[in-house]
């Protein structure tokens, strides 16, 4: 009787652990973080936002799911309070309740995405959806119950922290204003818009002490008369590249054009397309790498935030160097200069062109995805075929940030100086994030 009562027992203990062991294997599987990421990619992509505001979008919501992580497993990951010197620390969980950190941190990702700045409810099918996939895996209620409330503590923390940024303050302050002076910035066609956050160096960094922490060089000074000087010779390399553009050149410049809301015009009808913007981009590439490297839940979310940070500073950096060069596109020169129906391959976005964007972040990025993963990670990104734009491959992380910068040139929408000095910037900011926030405790 006592032999057939333990076995009943093992049998029951048996059947418990493979019930937590079906949830975890749906909850802990870092191809559902890849995926909750690329949902909040889609709904950017969806509601049109600008590639700044997308960066600060991605940043609050990895950074709300690393804390999560960073409580739950206190011995291998480090919390970036203190870290981020004006982020305090979060919630801690209550001892004795037991919690799914990795579930936690997907919900916690979803509440802070679907807040930071999206209409109300834009992630609440897909979070029903994470709910659903808990509970078909048989995830105990208790335990259920334990990691919703412990993702939302998490993710009101990282809310209201958010709302400290300056961001509030820069959707009210004044506009860019538009001077007709040789060399300074004008709106460009075919949507002639008014420049795209003039205030965005004003945003809270992350890492960054200030957005002036990086400075950049001077750009070239505005010179059309000087046929040796190097304003005019700069003008004239995006000319004539682009009068001549390879096919690779060209699958390069679409590929990393990146436009969130490109304007066609086709006679006299208009209509927008849209694709992820650089931040998304690099959003994707950041899961490619992870997928790759077949990295663990912990490691993938811990890669996601590093690069988000990333991201986010450079965008700030970069746009303070912008607005305080307000230097001129290539096509306001040459289609006033030199030919009047000369078109960039890629359409011109709307503010100033020094320093490169592109070229900022994506050495940015790629320097943390590089301390994330290792160098001279080869992948292929397919991540633009959803929009009809073949893959391309690279050597590296690095490599790809290279050909980011450099498809600007053959776009027709930078100098080449430009994209020189955001690399440079770039890959600094990066090396700042890295060197200056530590996630895995070793």
């Amino acid at each position: 009787m006592n032999r057939f009562l333990f076995l009943i027992a093992g049998a029951i203990l048996m059947f418990a652990s493979c019930k937590k062991a079906d949830y975890q294997k749906v909850t802990h599987d870092p191809e559902l973080y890849r995926t909750t990421v690329k949902k909040l990619n889609d709904i950017v992509l969806e509601n049109n936002f600008p590639p700044v505001i997308a960066s600060r979008n991605y940043v609050y919501a990895n950074i709300a799911a690393y804390e999560v992580i960073a409580a739950g497993d206190p011995e291998h990951y480090r919390s970036l309070a203190g870290q981020i010197k004006h982020l305090p620390k979060a919630p801690q969980p209550q001892k004795g309740k037991e919690i799914d950190f990795q579930f936690a941190s997907l919900l916690s990702f979803c509440f802070v995405g679907n807040a930071v700045t999206f209409p109300e409810g834009s992630m609440s099918v897909y979070v029903d959806e994470l709910k659903q996939k808990a509970k078909d895996a048989r995830m105990p209620s208790d335990v259920f119950e334990n990691s919703v409330a412990y993702s939302d503590s998490v993710a009101k923390h990282i809310m209201k922290w958010s709302k400290k940024d300056h961001y509030a303050q820069t959707r009210s302050a004044s506009k860019y204003t538009v001077t007709r002076k040789d060399g300074r910035w004008i709106p460009t066609p075919p949507m002639y818009a008014q420049a795209l956050e003039p205030h965005w160096g004003e945003i809270r960094t992350m890492v960054l002490d200030s957005a002036a922490q990086i400075p950049a060089p001077e750009p070239p000074p505005y010179n059309m008369t000087d046929k040796n000087g190097v304003f005019y010779k700069s003008v004239m390399e995006v000319k004539t590249l682009g009068d001549s553009l390879t096919a690779d050149q060209r699958h390069m410049a679409d590929f990393w054009d990146d436009n969130a809301f490109k304007m066609n015009v086709v006679g006299h009808a208009m209509y927008a397309t849209k694709k992820f913007g650089p931040a998304g981009h690099w959003m994707n590439i950041a899961g490619i790498g992870s997928k790759l490297k077949n990295a663990d839940f912990g490691t993938t979310v811990a890669a996601y935030t590093r690069a988000s940070i990333a991201l986010f500073d450079a965008f700030i950096n970069c746009w303070y160097v912008k607005y305080k060069a307000n230097s001129v596109r290539p096509e306001t020169v040459i289609t006033k200069l030199i030919d009047p129906e000369w078109r960039p391959r890629i359409q011109t976005p709307p503010f100033p062109e020094y320093i490169s964007g592109h070229a900022v972040i994506s050495a940015a990025a790629a320097e943390t995805l590089t301390k994330s993963f290792g160098d001279n990670l080869a992948y292929t990104d397919s991540s633009e075929t959803e929009f009809d734009i073949p893959a391309r491959s690279f050597p590296s992380f690095r490599a790809a940030a290279q050909e980011a910068a450099m498809s600007r040139v053959y776009g027709g929408i930078h100098y080449k100086n430009a994209c020189v000095a955001g690399s440079m910037s770039g890959r600094k900011i990066g090396e700042l994030v890295n060197e200056k926030l530590q996630f895995k405790i070793k």
